[in-house]
């Protein structure tokens, strides 16, 4: 059997913005008070994250890189459960207060319901 590989190379990432606009076309929608999630399904063998989070919404710098640090390091350990969904997170205004342990595990639930959502979805 195949060693799981828990990096987050390129090709996991959305990185045009066509990727990012038929994300936000028909999404599959997931949201707390911290995060809002859109899913769709994609056409590889694996998920695809992609990240938007607003300096309207969280103003400094060092704070989004660290939210978007804890988004990214939640997915890298998640992927492997997760099939083949793309998947753009947008952070809240309440996400900057937030301890990282609560965060994470918002981002579990979130990742639990996307599966299944677009599981039945598609």
């Amino acid at each position: 059997m195949a060693e799981e590989v828990f990096s987050f190379p390129p090709q996991l990432r959305l990185r045009k913005p066509a990727e990012y606009k038929k994300v936000f076309a028909k999404p599959v929608k997931s949201s707390d008070q911290y995060f809002t999630l859109l899913a769709i399904r994609n056409d590889f063998d694996h998920p695809r994250l992609g990240l938007a989070i607003a300096k309207k919404n969280i103003r400094k710098a060092v704070q989004r890189n660290v939210i978007k640090r804890t988004v990214r390091e939640n997915f890298r350990i998640k992927q492997h459960g997760l099939g083949n969904i793309d998947i753009v997170v947008l952070a809240r205004r309440e996400a900057v207060d937030a301890p990282l342990d609560l965060l994470r595990k918002s981002l579990e639930k979130h990742w639990l319901k996307l599966v299944s959502r677009c599981d039945s979805y598609s």
